[in-house]
Order: C-alpha cells, then sequence, then structure tokens
C-alpha cells in the first residue's frame, strides 16, 4: 500500500510537474525528487526596522534590486504584521509561535523560560529534528531577552555570532557640519574611518557568506538565521549609498500632520530620536513639536540609503547561495521584525499599531514550488550592483493580498518542511513547551492558491503607561504599564481599543475603555481619520468590538 503525500509534498509534486512546459522535470521525476530527496536546508533572513518600503511592494523611490530579485522568485505577502511594533516582543513572539499576552514580554527586560514558560522556539524544534542551527547577527533580540546568549544552547547547535563593531552602535562617529564627530540619528560614514574599518551588517554577512560554505559538506539539513541591523537607528551605513537618493527627490511623507481625531495615548512622541546628537540640536518641543521639513528629507534620505545598504549585504549573501549550490534545496525566508514610520502622523520610529509600525515585508522561496528548480550553472540570485548595475524591471513573483501575521511563520515553515506542525495552543498555555498561536500559511505559497483577503484577520498590540505622551510612552518598562491597546486589521478596517491593564496581574480590563481608533481603508489607507465616535459607523464599531472579545484571540490575550 502506497504512502499517502503530505500536503507540502503534493504541493511540491505539482509545481515540479508543472515544470514539464518549461524543459525542466517531468511527473515522474518530480514523484521521485519527493520521496528520494531529504529535508531541505532553510535561510532566514531578518531586516530590523524595516517597513514596506521596496521595490517589491511597490515603493517608487527606494533601490532594493536584490530583495526585489527575491521577490522575482517567491510568494510575497502584501499584508504581514508583527504582533508588537518592538524588537523584542516581536521577535520572541514569532520565534516562539506565541503572542505577547503569552511570553508576557512588552519591553526588554525578561526572558520568556524564566517569566512565562518555557517555550519551544522555531530553530530549537528544528533542531530536534535534526537540523544544524546556526545564527548570525540580530536573530533574537540580545540581551536579557534572550538569556544573554541567544537562547543558547537550546536554540542553535554552535554559539551565535554577532559582528564586534556592534559595541560602536551609539558612539560618536558621525562627522558633523563642526568637523567634529558626534552619535548622530542621520550618520553617512566612510568605512575606512570606523572602528576595525567595517561595519556590523557587513561582517555579518561575511559570517554567513563563510558559514554557508562550511555547511555545505553536512550531511544533515541546515537552518541558518542571519539579522541584518540596519535600517534601524542609527542610520549610520556607506556614504556613497547618499548618491542613490538626491535630497530633491525625496518628498515628506504624504500625512505629516498629526491626526486631529488621533487619541493622544496613539501617539508616541518618539523620545529615542531625541536623544541623538542632531536632534537634540534641533531643540523641538515635546511631546508633538514636529521635525523641521529639511530634517525630515535628511532622515528620510538616511532610512532609504540604509535599506539599500542592506539590500546589497542580501544579495551577496543570496549570490554566495547561488555559488555554493544550495539555491536548488534552500528555502529562503524575508522579513522584518516590524515597520518605521517615517512622519506618517507626525510620528517617527516605531511603537505605534499604525500600519506603518506593524506591517512587514515577507516572502517566501521555495525552490521547485515558488520557482522552477535552477538547471545546473543556471544563477538564481546572481549580485546586483545598484551603483553600476542597470537594472530592468523585474518580472513579479506570486503576490498574496491575505493579511497574515509573523506568528505563524513557525507553523508555516514546519508545513513547507513536512515536519510535524506544532498543535494549536489551548486558551492558556503558559504551562504548553510545544505549541503555536498562528495559522500555517503554507497553503498561500501554492501558485493556484486563492487570493482572497476575506475576512482575514492580523492582531497587533502596544502598551502605554498613561493616556497622554510621557517620556516612556515609547518603551514603557513592565511595571509602569497601564494601558494596552489591542488593535485588528481585517481587509476594511483598523479597529483599536486602549483599555486597561493590570501589570502585576498580566491582565486587561476589556470594559475600561480609554480610547478607540477606526480606519476604513478604501478611502483612507493612510489611517489619518478615526471614525470610532462617528455614529455612522457604530455598528462597524460595535461589531469589531465583539469579534475583539470573542476570536482566538480573546482567549490567549485575556484567559
Amino acid at each position: 500500500m502506497s504512502r499517502k503525500w503530505s500536503f507540502a509534498e503534493a504541493l511540491l509534486a505539482v509545481a515540479l510537474t508543472c515544470c514539464v512546459g518549461h524543459g525542466q522535470l517531468g511527473a515522474g521525476a518530480a514523484r521521485d525528487f519527493v520521496r528520494r530527496k531529504g529535508k531541505m536546508n532553510v535561510l532566514l533572513i531578518i531586516a530590523d526596522d524595516l517597513r514596506t518600503s521596496l521595490g517589491c511592494y511597490g515603493d517608487p523611490i527606494v533601490k532594493s534590486p536584490n530583495i526585489d530579485q527575491l521577490a522575482s522568485k517567491s510568494v510575497v505577502f502584501k499584508n504581514a504584521f508583527a504582533q508588537q511594533a518592538l524588537c523584542g516582543p516581536s521577535r520572541t513572539s514569532f520565534l516562539t509561535s506565541r503572542r505577547p499576552d503569552t511570553t508576557r514580554l512588552y519591553d526588554h527586560n525578561s526572558y520568556w523560560r524564566a517569566h512565562a514558560g518555557n517555550y519551544t522556539t522555531l530553530p530549537q524544534y528544528l533542531k530536534m529534528h535534526g537540523y544544524f542551527t546556526l545564527s548570525v547577527g540580530k536573530v533574537f533580540h540580545p540581551g536579557i531577552v534572550s538569556n544573554h546568549t541567544d537562547d543558547y544552547p537550546y536554540s542553535w547547535s554552535i554559539p551565535p555570532f554577532h559582528p564586534s563593531t556592534q559595541k560602536y552602535k551609539n558612539a560618536k562617529v558621525c562627522k558633523g557640519p563642526d568637523g567634529k564627530k558626534h552619535a548622530n540619528l542621520v550618520c553617512p560614514v566612510d568605512i575606512e574611518e570606523m572602528p576595525e574599518r567595517t561595519l556590523p551588517d557587513i561582517q555579518s554577512t561575511e559570517e554567513a557568506i563563510r558559514l554557508l560554505k562550511s555547511v555545505k559538506s553536512l550531511e544533515s539539513p541546515f537552518f541558518l538565521a542571519v539579522g541584518y541591523h540596519k535600517p534601524h537607528i542609527p542610520l549610520k551605513y556607506p556614504k556613497e549609498f547618499l548618491k542613490l537618493y538626491p535630497p530633491d527627490k525625496i518628498p515628506l511623507a504624504p500625512d505629516p500632520k498629526i491626526p486631529p481625531k488621533l487619541p493622544r495615548v496613539a501617539y508616541n512622541p518618539w523620545t529615542d530620536l531625541r536623544e541623538r546628537d542632531d536632534v537634540k540640536a534641533l531643540n523641538i518641543s515635546f511631546p508633538y513639536g514636529p521635525i523641521p521639513d529639511d530634517f525630515q528629507v535628511l532622515i528620510r534620505q538616511s532610512y532609504f540609503a540604509a535599506v539599500s545598504y542592506m539590500d546589497t549585504q542580501v544579495g551577496k549573501l543570496l549570490s554566495t547561495l547561488d555559488e555554493q549550490e544550495l539555491a536548488n534545496n534552500t528555502i529562503v525566508v524575508f522579513t522584518a521584525d516590524h515597520g518605521w514610520a517615517l512622519g506618517e502622523h507626525g510620528e517617527w520610529a516605531k511603537y505605534s499599531n499604525f500600519d506603518i509600525a506593524t506591517r512587514v515585508p515577507l516572502m517566501f522561496y521555495v525552490p521547485g514550488m515558488t520557482e522552477a528548480f535552477p538547471l545546473p550553472g543556471q544563477r538564481m540570485f546572481p549580485f546586483i550592483n545598484p551603483f553600476t548595475n542597470k537594472v530592468g524591471k523585474l518580472p513579479k513573483g506570486l503576490t498574496r493580498d491575505v493579511n497574515v501575521e509573523l506568528v505563524s511563520l513557525f507553523p508555516t515553515l514546519c508545513q513547507v518542511l513536512r515536519l510535524p506542525r506544532p498543535p494549536r495552543c489551548p486558551a492558556s498555555s503558559f504551562h504548553v513547551d510545544l505549541c503555536t498561536e498562528g495559522k500555517s500559511m503554507a497553503k498561500y505559497l501554492h501558485s493556484d492558491a486563492k487570493n482572497s483577503n476575506h475576512e482575514s484577520i492580523a492582531y497587533s498590540q502596544y502598551p502605554r503607561p498613561a493616556d497622554t505622551p510621557q517620556l516612556n510612552s515609547d518603551l514603557p518598562l513592565l511595571k509602569d504599564i497601564r494601558v494596552m491597546g489591542y488593535s485588528i486589521r481585517s481587509v476594511d478596517y483598523r479597529y483599536t481599543e486602549w483599555v486597561g491593564y493590570n501589570a502585576s496581574t498580566f491582565s486587561a480590563n476589556l470594559s475600561d475603555i480609554h480610547a478607540g481608533e477606526l480606519y476604513l481603508y478604501r478611502t483612507d489607507p493612510g489611517e489619518d481619520n478615526n471614525l470610532y465616535n462617528n455614529i455612522e459607523f457604530a455598528g462597524v464599531t460595535q461589531k469589531l468590538s465583539t469579534l475583539f472579545k470573542t476570536k482566538h484571540f480573546t482567549d490567549i490575550c485575556f484567559a
């Protein structure tokens, strides 16, 4: 009696069979491949503070040819969302497949295994299933959030690599107009003048390339996670990338004013920017004082330049995947921990529930499924130099409009890799080591998958210490959290309730509503016109509020 194929095997076989017309693999070869082929490798690439400012997401300014090339051979999720717009909570969430209310991490001051539960991570689970797991750069958030070890040895086969130059992150290395060096926000640099004559992301690429060359000969499959630090502030990058972005071509945000109906609790006063020397010199009033237009242009210019710098590192890494003949058996996932506001709503940085802060790039390249297997000698990811290569219009990859969540990354990879998927978490899962609060996205990786966004919902949340902007509003310590903003993103709306929160019991009081937000995407994609108190939308508000309290997310957050 023949073995029943798994969902992922069936998808892969169909994809391979479809290659017949391209002269690559027939149906018999596809079936034989699936049965004989060992486990695929995984390369997970995580950018830091990267919004969807990429060419493949329709950005007309940003030059990201290498990520765009990856996207052209991938399934690209247009509406992927982080569960909290802060590095530590987001990374812990998607690497454990638990939401922030289950990891109990809203700041950067606790380790989930000691503070919430002994949750199994994605790399730990793959390691348990025979994968050699490696970490380069910023994968877990460093420090106490990952036990000062990046969760080694639980998650990793060897100690994680961190670039030595990251210790100069906030050093005074940025040349100012006065000729002196400062700790600036905007910081284009001459690499030869930097400590150790390099930068962290360059070091991470070099180490990741070295590891790819080393693990190629392993008998076991590998999981390599590479975390890039850019475009996280300070916006420090090789100064030549400024050439790609003439200041007169950089527009301001389309909605640079604070929306008149924005609840004060929803506003983030971007205190981390205010601590930088160049921003301090502007003497901007707290909390709402606007940044002068000319300096807004400089920030946006440097953010885009930092994205292009990071893109070249991704390009060099993917080019090595080609050179080592690993592109035919390595799944590549590219994403970010959250987005970043560049003046929208008068805000800068992350620290909110808006789309601009929670929406992230997310794409999956699966050999033989999202793109035909490369022929011998064929280059899938040749490096594209943004300064010298003329980049034509790349073919579009498969796109999906459905709303998805980063918390679903863990079960998705398990399904694609034909590993047992973690079970759904019960209402209270603090005692359960292995389960998921996400939902597999694997069905969307098939070329014939329905691209419907009907009733798909993503959830996010953000804490506040008070109803009005405070110095610690962006990053309150757990003990100072008094309000939690829980947010639903549906196909038509974003709905947010700011409710009372008891940090000592980790409980939200859903009847204690401090403020609300409702945005209609059809007419207001920038989330500028709050309809929460509009009588015309009272029915919508009630429906979403009820949904908010009754869906599975409620069981997780408010048990």
